[in-house]
């Protein structure tokens, strides 16, 4: 199943079901929490449509400082109230002293790192009663590394018993902007526990610096990578991020569809979300 972000610029037309129709949305549950009038509407009937899945932005797993506990407890509430059928969220940190940074930063690739991070998760974990679903992000620089990646991210999954967000474009920008091969990092992952599937697009900046913007259409490398990622995998829930710089619905659709088609290639068009057939 191939879905996409809930944006408001367009969220009437998703709930009509006439320009674009994916096979479920997604949205973060921080930007829509409190909201009433309007667009708690909207959201109710969005939600009345479509399967949802949550992509969280404010968990700050990497982060010194304890867990925002009155946070966990609105989330906790919001993912039950909807019925959310999967929370992700970020192996990064964006927050620290209580000061938020409104950015997704690097944690360094380091065994005392992956016991805070495991054990932060098995928190959020057992506070919320389900596996999250924690994804790879783009980083820029590493920071005071003293191990692989590869071996980082999956020391992470094991020690906490969380799931795998593959976004496939942040593992085309890392690979391309610190020369390495995507396909060996992809093969070297824990590529059983992958649970979820995001793609995007990005920005070449510079001939040796590319920048995941979320704000592009997908290139055909990426959709290539996508294409030999997905053939190691079990059908897992795939989405087209989209966060701003929306062009004509009949695009985004095209785009829809050609992930759609790649997976019905290789995957059985029948597939089960984590948590429920949609």
């Amino acid at each position: 199943m191939v879905g996409i972000g809930f944006r408001r610029e367009f969220a009437q037309e998703l709930i009509a079901g006439e320009l674009i129709h994916p096979d479920f949305i997604e949205f973060a549950p921080e930007n829509w929490m409190h909201i009433g009038g309007h667009w708690k509407k909207l959201l109710h009937q969005a939600v009345e449509r479509y399967p949802v899945l949550c992509h969280g932005l404010s968990l700050s797993i990497g982060s010194p400082e304890p867990l925002d506990q009155e946070f966990l407890r609105y989330v906790k509430s919001f993912l039950e109230e909807y019925q959310i059928q999967l929370y992700s969220e970020h192996i990064s940190y964006s927050k620290c002293d209580n000061a938020h940074m409104y950015d997704l930063l690097p944690v360094p690739f380091r065994m005392d790192a992956v016991r805070h991070i495991s054990e932060r998760i098995q928190q959020v974990q057992d506070y919320m009663q389900r596996p999250l679903v924690m994804e790879i992000v783009s980083y820029y620089t590493p920071v005071a590394a003293e191990m692989s990646e590869s071996d980082f991210i999956s020391e992470i999954v094991r020690q906490s018993g969380c799931q795998l967000l593959l976004d496939v474009n942040n593992i085309y920008v890392n690979a391309f902007n610190h020369q390495y091969d995507a396909k060996e990092f992809i093969a070297q992952l824990p590529l059983d526990k992958v649970g979820y599937i995001h793609m995007a697009g990005h920005e070449k900046v510079t001939p040796d610096l590319i920048i995941d913007t979320h704000a592009d259409a997908i290139i055909d490398p990426v959709y290539d990578l996508f294409e030999g990622t997905i053939q190691r995998l079990k059908p897992v829930p795939v989405l087209l991020e989209r966060d701003y710089n929306f062009p004509q619905l009949p695009e985004l659709q095209g785009e829809l569809n050609r992930l759609k088609a790649i997976c019905n290639k290789h995957w059985s068009r029948n597939h089960a979300l984590v948590s429920g057939n949609i």
